[in-house]
């Protein structure tokens, strides 16, 4: 049995195929000129924090959505800052390092129209396990774990509403309430 020829895509219009491809890049920030950007004093004992806590959320949103480390997050939220043609001083890097272990991040929560609909399900994760390669090479050298994560999902905005991690002889009915 012969194998069909193999599919030819030709572009014909390069005009819009090059600014389709141009548009890929291009990156919208949008900063709100009304956002607290300095913390308010709050009147308790000892320095009160310069920043807000909405702005270090901004400035660590920089640091994990560009995988930039603290230092470069800084130079990059005061770029985008002047470039925003805001006059706002940027947290250090060891603001941001202080501050991200006890910062506490508002999800906004979506509420469905009528009754909960939920899916469960669950999925198995591997770890402490060696590798293929290494398996393959120098054999089982200890016994894999799985562990198993449970997921609800809202079915009328995909919204994950419940996690739950278990070891893996557990099924889904046992964890559901």
């Amino acid at each position: 049995m012969s194998k069909p020829p193999p599919a030819r895509y030709r572009t014909t219009n390069w005009s819009s195929h090059n600014a389709a491809l141009r548009k890929r890049g291009s990156m919208l920030i949008w900063v709100d000129k009304e956002m607290a950007w300095l913390a308010p004093h709050e009147g308790r004992l000892g320095r009160p924090p310069v920043f807000s806590d909405a702005a270090i959320q901004f400035c660590l949103s920089i640091k994990v959505l560009f995988k930039l480390p603290l230092r470069q997050t800084a130079g990059m939220v005061a770029s985008l800052l002047r470039l925003a043609g805001l006059n706002w001083s940027v947290p250090d890097f060891s603001t941001l390092c202080r501050r991200q272990k006890t910062l506490v991040v508002q999800l906004p929560y979506r509420r469905a129209d009528g009754p909960l609909n939920l899916l469960v399900d669950s999925t198995g994760i591997k770890f402490l396990g060696d590798g293929e390669w290494q398996t393959r090479k120098h054999g089982v050298q200890g016994r894999r774990q799985w562990r198993k994560v449970h997921l609800a999902m809202d079915t009328a905005t995909s919204d994950i509403r419940a996690v739950e991690f278990t070891p893996s002889s557990d099924g889904d009915s046992p964890i559901l309430p």
